[in-house]
């Protein structure tokens, strides 16, 4: 991997009004897997020098074996995530030996840590920094659950506060805010030895809602504070970020298909022609002419020619309840984390269901929040039919494998590093000289 701040050419300043991600600082090539109720889509890419992405390879199948974004059953997840890693590693003409993936399983959560470390007036090095993570991990450690993320969220030193990175600095006490992430053991071991059956290794697991927001929020945004609001198909999921982090994320269990679902039962038709139903002439806006428009629907059990009429208000009429419900049940979750202010006016809405007419209005209805529909952004090279609200995620997931998102790049903070006696002699002496 190269370190792009060791490169000496100077890139042209990107045009006006073009939003610009952050400068990477691993370039690649990764490869990346959104594993999904809906779909599974695999992106092969690499990072630019101006920090924008580059896609070497695209493919993505529909979702078998997955529900509510967990596995159930091996064999046909297997089959879906082979074809969509198959098309991708074919356009990119490359293998891949490991992915990043997402976490949309195992009922995450999302919890802070406030964690103080004694230094005693010497410089502050990266073992200090590895045990307060540590320490993040065996507090949040809770039976059968394991950890996503601990993400530094910031330091302080003694008494001063907004220190990104602590290393050389003295001080008595170290105080470090962590974002920790968790999910179900049993999830994550399922989605791993599906991944081991398709010859792959996982790199790295990205909450769902973090990958959307680094996919689509403006510097801003990240920084003045917003919420991310995935809308998929098993279950929605929102991060809320402030200060240039992700501060929660918390997953709600109804998304998209539960929308179908609704149109199905309650028009008597058919799964797929409910999902049709939805997406041409779903909305949850009411209009005066919704009464008057008829739409064709075949009955469940007839014949394929007995088709009824139905008018257009009916399938509003159950869209509608079940949108007010994700939208009722994120704002409840916002509220019960406390960090609503932090959060600011700001919501982006993003995932294939945030494409329904009038769910952006409605969402500004009940969450008392300026919102916007988010779409990826500075990815260069990927198809039209990829670049939708709808794989927000996926490309977030090559932002973050490139250091999007992640503090102190150069540390690995994932495990206790191995030393052999004069290493652990060398930072004894190292920590009290």
């Amino acid at each position: 991997m190269n370190d792009l701040s060791n490169r000496t050419g100077i890139s042209p300043p990107p045009p006006r009004n073009v939003e610009t991600r952050p400068r990477p600082t691993r370039t690649g090539p990764f490869g990346v897997l959104d594993i999904g109720s809906s779909k599974i889509a695999c992106l092969i890419g690499r990072a630019e020098s101006d920090g924008r992405l580059r896609a070497l390879g695209f493919g993505w199948q529909k979702s078998r074996g997955i529900k509510s974004g967990g596995i159930v059953d091996l064999d046909e997840a297997e089959k879906a995530i082979r074809a969509a890693v198959g098309a991708a590693e074919d356009m990119a003409d490359t293998r891949l030996k490991s992915v990043v993936v997402n976490l949309s399983c195992g009922q995450p959560e999302s919890r802070l840590f406030n964690v103080q470390w004694p230094i005693d007036g010497r410089p502050v090095v990266e073992d200090d920094i590895r045990r307060v993570v540590r320490e993040a991990r065996a507090r949040a450690n809770a039976e059968g659950r394991g950890t996503i993320h601990v993400l530094p969220l910031g330091f302080a030193t003694d008494e001063t506060d907004g220190v990104a990175d602590p290393r050389g600095l003295f001080c008595e006490t170290l105080t470090a805010r962590l974002h920790v992430v968790d999910a179900s053991r049993t999830a994550i071991k399922s989605v791993a030895a599906c991944l081991a059956r398709c010859e792959l290794e996982i790199a790295g697991m990205v909450s769902a809602p973090f990958a959307s927001g680094l996919a689509t929020l403006v510097e801003d945004e990240r920084t003045l504070g917003s919420i991310v609001i995935d809308m998929g198909g098993g279950t929605t999921t929102l991060a809320v970020f402030a200060e240039g982090q992700v501060l929660h994320t918390a997953q709600l269990p109804v998304g998209g298909q539960h929308v179908t679902n609704d149109v199905a039962r309650l028009l008597s038709t058919h799964v797929a022609h409910a999902e049709r139903l939805k997406t041409l002439y779903g909305t949850c806006q009411p209009s005066p002419d919704d009464a008057r428009e008829m739409l064709p629907v075949p009955m469940v059990g007839e014949a394929e020619h007995q088709i009824a009429k139905v008018p257009r208000s009916a399938l509003v009429s159950v869209i509608r309840p079940r949108l007010e419900e994700i939208f009722e049940l994120a704002r409840d979750r916002i509220d019960t984390s406390g960090l609503g202010p932090a959060a600011g006016n700001r919501v982006v809405l993003t995932g294939g269901a945030a494409q329904l007419v009038g769910a952006r209005e409605l969402a500004a209805e009940i969450l008392k929040r300026q919102v916007r529909i988010g779409r990826p952004f500075g990815v260069i090279g990927l198809p039209d039919s990829a670049t939708g609200p709808n794989f927000s995620t996926l490309t977030g997931l090559l932002a973050f494998a490139t250091g999007d998102g992640q503090t102190l790049h150069d540390l690995d903070l994932s495990a206790e590093p191995r030393r052999g006696m004069f290493g652990k002699i060398s930072a004894y002496l190292r920590e009290r000289l």
